[in-house]
């Protein structure tokens, strides 16, 4: 432990995994570790099987050995409890005198095998579909010896399809229900008996362009079943899982409740990766429904099927459902739990039609000209959040950002006392997150925008759990510039203080002023924020996107955003560009913002 004193706060240590508290001596030893290290304990006892009353014994029979090595254990979880049995188990724990107990439901997912896995405990090769497809995990395996129709009947999402390879029937059938669309997504097929394939039925199955992978066993049908079923994955064997894994932890332990009894002080720093995962936890917290319009970009069902596994808000997608449901399949994209709206559903085109036209009937717009309009997906899914269908909506992958935010400002419309809608962004830096305003909307805003901005970025920065301390930019600090600009920042940094003198506020300042301390120290010693701001206000557009693009390229900070800012309801843009990874932590961002508009 020595290379490590000075250089961590706080240390982790994994006890090994003892699996029967009837045989003590594994658990003794990591007790005595934890005793010797002067470390506290967390008792994780195993509810798999057990009875609510088997489980309070067992973490009964763990305390006491925790005890006789000289220690206490400061919590105690029950994990993989049947889930039916989830309020009886922690009735049970709370009888327990202990500072904390929680305890985690079972989910099958986790135990989940990978397909390759299972091809190589058989011995199938790989006789038809894409050999990357292998490494997807199956929740469930299904031995088709019944007719087609009971076969299809039973299938479940995400299952492996045992066959005999002389049953062509089922194996075609099933095929054409997996790329239907209008059946569960599939992981895999197994053929067994050894059977060879007749010529007509290969060149049929090739013909029907699948992806999943196809199998073969010269074994039978009951040997492969037995060695399948006797399959169990571990729970960190992929990132799904661990995302999944999370998710349980935090809707059925409070975290914080968790530190307090272990009286853990949370650090200062906030890393890139330690804010996406608070970003994750405050979405998951409440979650909203959030519609995404551009179901025809891959990376929206990517990042769809991430975000309904780690349960940060209620998906709906537009677009016609077989279409989505067909791309996911094919790509293994687990989107079950996910709505999808059809936007040519006459019903809804002609409510949000009437409605369109009524809010725009100033314009002269007609009912005829509103169904046109709404052909445009951004139009169809703002309508939505209009209507409360859905709670927030990101766009702008295939669309602009002017495509994205012109519905909003038509009939969303801005908040109460907000002029002008904004683009922060969320600059996560090496051990710390900022905001920086605006970066993608105005081009040139005068003084009393440049004020809605800096309030709007102020609001955005407590939103998200930082601090605000608001620096209003130029090229001059204090009173030390003249000039349209620096007296426009002047300007716009009293009218920030006339509507917010509660914020911490400083402006004009230069950037280096605003970050670095000892410049601080010097051009304004006695400012509350010179030196440590965590809000940039950039005088325009020209230098905010400049600015943030440049210290995200040179310094490898992480951008999130642009987080549009002031509007009545959550709306969110995305850059063309935008990765996988920014649509998913647009859509948290969304859902945070959607949340605490509607507890506002």
């Amino acid at each position: 432990m020595a290379p490590c004193r000075g250089k961590f706060k706080t240390i982790l240590i994994l006890g090994s995994d003892y699996t029967d508290v009837s045989s003590p001596t594994e658990l003794a030893f990591n007790a005595r570790v934890a005793t010797n290290l002067n470390a506290p304990i967390v008792l994780v006892v195993s509810g798999k099987d057990r009875s609510p009353e088997q489980v309070k014994n067992a973490a009964e029979s763990a305390l006491a050995e925790v005890r006789a090595q000289h220690n206490e254990a400061f919590a105690v979880i029950a994990n993989r409890v049947a889930p039916e049995l989830m309020d009886e188990t922690l009735t049970r724990l709370r009888e327990i005198p202990n500072e904390f107990t929680a305890a985690l439901p079972a989910q099958m997912y986790l135990s989940a095998v990978p397909l390759r896995r299972q091809f190589g405990a058989v011995g199938a090769e790989l006789v038809f579909g894409r050999e990357e497809l292998l490494d997807h995990e199956t929740q469930d395996t299904l031995v088709a010896g019944m007719t087609l129709p009971n076969v299809l009947a039973r299938l479940v999402s995400e299952s492996t399809i045992v066959v005999p390879a002389d049953r062509t029937d089922i194996i075609v059938g099933v095929l054409q229900a997996h790329r239907s669309g209008s059946f569960p997504q599939l992981t895999g097929m197994i053929l067994v008996g050894g059977y060879e394939l007749p010529e007509v039925i290969v060149r049929l199955i090739e013909g029907l362009d699948v992806d999943l992978p196809i199998g073969a066993t010269t074994q039978g049908t009951y040997h492969t079943a037995l060695q399948l079923f006797a399959l169990e994955g571990g729970f960190t064997s992929s990132p799904r899982k661990v995302e999944i894994a999370r998710r349980i932890f935090s809707e059925n332990v409070d975290g914080h409740a968790l530190l307090e009894a272990l009286d853990v002080k949370r650090s200062e720093i906030r890393t890139p990766l330690m804010f996406e995962y608070q970003l994750m936890e405050l979405a998951r917290k409440n979650r909203q429904r959030i519609v995404m319009p551009e179901s025809a970009d891959d990376r929206i069902l990517e990042s769809a099927s991430i975000l309904v596994r780690r349960g940060v808000a209620d998906l709906i997608l537009l677009g016609n459902p077989l279409t989505i449901k067909r791309r996911a399949n094919q790509n293994g994209w687990g989107l079950d739990d996910v709505t999808i709206v059809d936007p040519t559903d006459p019903e809804l085109v002609e409510k949000f039609a009437e409605e369109y036209a009524r809010l725009r009937a100033h314009k002269g717009v007609t009912v005829e000209q509103a169904r046109e309009k709404l052909k445009d997906l951004s139009y169809f899914g703002t309508m939505m959040v209009h209507f409360g269908m859905a709670d927030g909506m990101v766009s702008g992958a295939i669309n602009t950002t002017a495509n994205t935010i012109r519905p909003s400002l038509e009939f969303i419309k801005t908040r109460p006392g907000v002029k002008v809608v904004s683009g922060a962004f969320l600059m996560c830096l090496a051990d710390r997150v900022v905001v920086y305003a605006d970066c993608a909307v105005n081009p040139d805003p005068s003084a009393e925008e440049l004020a809605d901005i800096a309030i709007s970025s102020a609001e955005t920065a407590e939103a998200f759990g930082i601090e605000p301390r608001v620096a209003m930019l130029s090229y001059s600090t204090g009173t030390s510039g003249f000039g349209a600009d620096v007296d426009k920042v002047r300007t716009a940094t009293e009218i920030v203080r006339g509507r917010r003198p509660d914020l911490a506020l400083e402006g004009p300042i230069q950037f280096d002023a605003a970050v670095d301390p000892d410049v601080a120290r010097t051009k304004l010693p006695n400012s509350p924020v010179a030196g440590k701001a965590t809000v940039f206000i950039f005088p325009d557009l020209n230098t905010g996107n400049n600015t943030y693009k440049a210290v995200q390229r040179s310094s490898g900070a992480v951008a999130v955003g642009p987080v549009l800012q002031g509007l009545n309801k959550a709306v969110n843009d995305l850059s063309r560009g935008a990765t996988v990874d920014d649509i998913v932590n647009t859509v948290a961002i969304t859902a945070i913002q959607a949340a605490q508009g509607a507890s506002a």
